[in-house]
């Protein structure tokens, strides 16, 4: 008996070893049953895909091949029934003219899906050049709004990788509401003179992992904006743009706190900013940014390379008016090398009354331009701990009074 209940069991497990394994069911774009062809809209033909693989009860793969396509615009949403994969291997391009899309914020967008998969190496380009010319934010507080190339809304245990984002109109990525995603080994790029052009910008989303990337814009390249927590951002080269920021925070009424942010083994290049927190003065409601961590940075001929903002008003849009309301606590600069474009390399300046508390100044290795000669640092209303080797910096507070407003 015993003899025959071990050949059972062996047959079993022979017989399952050789059965097939299940694998994602494919939705080609260019299939018959889509008819996409390189060279001509996808729009019907992508829309269509998805729906059919969103409804799938099993794992499903959307594919877009190599070749050139155009793309009105899409909205890709959930919930779907099983994981979903949307893999671009081609080049997906918007209209160069944002007037031709029927939601003006938004020219692709992913909302409501569990365990999505954006893949295939492919690029999404905005071609924004005719969008950076009429963006007029600068001088206009109520400027239309343009489009973001990729917009994420309400994603959980979800992965965007291998992908490349190209030339967008405003924001290259914007993540909202999402929880429990990764994204790694991207491709951000648009040219220094693009306007509002941020690489990755987050908000009221938790535990997203932003890790082996490559981002130059004309903006941050990465913005970490309120009620956002448990962000990590490791091994991101950044350069050109305006660093990678913690805010803008406290414009807006009834912002939410920013907790637990981490960013580590990155490098910095030719950058306005380098790795900074910026808040508005005059905030309408009290905030508080905390648990906030830089660490292992590499500075490359870099402005302002180590920056906390509290007189952020860009665009000049704004006077001087009463202190910020976002109290910023917990934050540590630790071990950043390398070179800055400017002498000016520490900049701490905090709220008046609601000062900065538990700043920490730790191995700061910086040298002005290739030693062009000594480097300088200025605190208000903040008095930063500082350990370890801090070469060539104090940190001098204040007594200027009124400092002025910052632009960029």
């Amino acid at each position: 008996m015993a003899m025959k209940l071990s050949f059972l069991a062996m047959l079993l497990c022979l017989l399952l070893a050789s059965a097939p394994k299940a694998h994602a069911s494919v939705f080609d774009v260019t299939s018959a049953t889509y008819g996409a062809k390189p060279g001509s809209d996808v729009s019907t033909a992508l829309a269509k895909a998805w729906s059919d693989a969103c409804a799938s009860p099993s794992a499903s793969k959307v594919v877009v091949p190599s070749g050139t396509y155009n793309l009105k615009e899409a909205n890709f949403r959930g919930p779907c029934k099983a994981p979903i994969e949307m893999q671009v291997q081609g080049i997906l391009q918007a209209p160069a003219d944002a007037s031709k899309l029927t939601r003006p914020d938004t020219w692709v967008g992913f909302q409501y899906i569990d365990m999505l998969t954006l893949s295939g190496g492919g690029t999404f380009d905005g071609q924004g050049a005719l969008s950076w010319n009429q963006n007029d934010c600068h001088k206009n507080k109520n400027c239309k709004p343009l489009p973001v190339n990729l917009r994420f809304e309400f994603l959980t245990n979800s992965k965007v990788q291998d992908i490349t984002s190209l030339n967008s109109k405003l924001f290259h990525m914007h993540v909202f509401r999402c929880n429990h995603t990764t994204f790694q080994q991207l491709t951000i790029t648009a040219p220094d003179e693009s306007r509002n052009t941020d690489g990755i910008h987050i908000g009221a989303s938790t535990a997203i992992n932003i890790t082996h990337s490559k981002i130059g814009t004309g903006d941050d390249c990465i913005s970490i904006g309120d009620d956002s927590h448990e962000i990590t951002v490791t091994d991101v080269t950044c350069g050109p743009g305006h660093g990678i920021s913690i805010g803008s925070l406290g414009k807006y009424k009834e912002e939410k706190d920013v907790t637990g942010i981490i960013v580590k083994n990155c490098t910095l290049a030719n950058t306005e900013n380098g790795v900074r927190i910026k808040t508005f003065p005059d905030s309408p409601s009290p905030s508080t940014a905390s648990g906030i961590h830089y660490e292992d940075i590499i500075m490359v001929n870099v402005s302002n390379p180590i920056l906390i903002d509290q007189l952020y008003c860009p665009y000049t849009q704004c006077e001087q008016k009463p202190p910020s309301k976002v109290k910023i606590s917990n934050v540590s600069f630790k071990n950043i090398k390398g070179s800055s474009f400017t002498p000016l390399a520490v900049k701490l300046v905090c709220t008046a009354g609601i000062s900065c508390e538990n700043v920490e100044l730790t191995d700061i290795d910086l040298t002005y331009g290739g030693d062009k000669g000594p480097l300088t640092s200025m605190c208000s209303n903040v008095k930063p701990t500082i350990t370890g080797v801090t070469k060539a910096l104090g940190c001098a507070t204040s007594s200027l009074g009124p400092l002025p407003l910052s632009k960029k």
